[in-house]
């Protein structure tokens, strides 16, 4: 795709393949639902980036896409990569870099796994004249982060998917030249406790006339239905 505009937004996603998403939801739920809940997650991801103002829009996928779910994006103004290198901390540092190349001026990078996440977060990432900005996560990690104008090194020796992922990144930069600035504190869903509180937060967010999370929502109302009182 043509670079149109200054930034880019980046969403980090898993090919969606029968029992190799959210395999945490086991023994909970079985592979088929599962599939179809993190299916939902992503198209609310995908609709949430879109909503974003005055960006480029990217989608990078692991480990490939084999499944074929995200051919056509490019009709949506968005454009797929590949995520490259051998650990989480890699694939975002190529993914800034590629985006800097490119001549993008700030970058940011969210999950799929924060479908109630506000898109009022992301504006605020672009908005901030930090070198980088960090959106917290309840589990010790991060939900988004961004960059302005440069790579920030702060990728390498973090021990990725534990509760110490924050406070090891901020470690890298303290004392150094980087300004930084962190965003309010947010959820990544992950486990079936995770899950409960996602469909109440959903539930809340839709009774205050604030649609967000829409798919994953009426998934989980059918589900529930389906199931009786699982989620209760």
């Amino acid at each position: 795709m043509e670079k149109n505009k200054d930034n880019a937004v980046i969403l980090f996603a898993r090919d969606p393949i029968l029992g190799q998403v959210k395999t945490r939801l086991r023994p909970s739920f079985d592979d088929e639902t599962i599939l179809k809940l993190y299916i939902c997650f992503v198209e609310d991801s995908l609709e949430k980036i879109r909503q974003v103002g005055n960006v480029e829009c990217f989608v990078g996928v692991s480990p490939e896409n084999h499944s074929g779910f995200f051919l056509g994006i490019e009709s949506f103004g968005m454009s797929l990569f590949v995520q490259r290198g051998k650990d989480l901390g890699e694939k975002m540092r190529q993914a800034f870099a590629d985006r800097f190349a490119e001549g993008y001026n700030k970058v940011v990078i969210i999950g799929s796994d924060s479908p109630s996440l506000p898109v009022s977060y992301i504006n605020k990432a672009l908005a901030s004249d930090k070198d980088l900005v960090l959106g917290p996560s309840t589990d010790g990690g991060y939900y988004l982060i961004a960059m302005s104008g440069k790579l920030s090194e702060v990728f390498s020796g973090v021990a990725w998917g534990t509760e110490n992922v924050l406070d090891e990144t901020l470690k890298k930069i303290k004392g150094t030249s980087v300004s930084f600035e962190l965003l309010p504190i947010w959820y990544d869903v992950d486990s079936p406790d995770d899950l409960k509180f996602l469909k109440t937060h959903l539930d809340l967010i839709a009774h205050s006339g604030i649609w967000v999370g829409r798919k994953t929502k009426n998934f989980l109302d059918e589900i529930s239905f389906n199931r009786g009182s699982f989620l209760k």
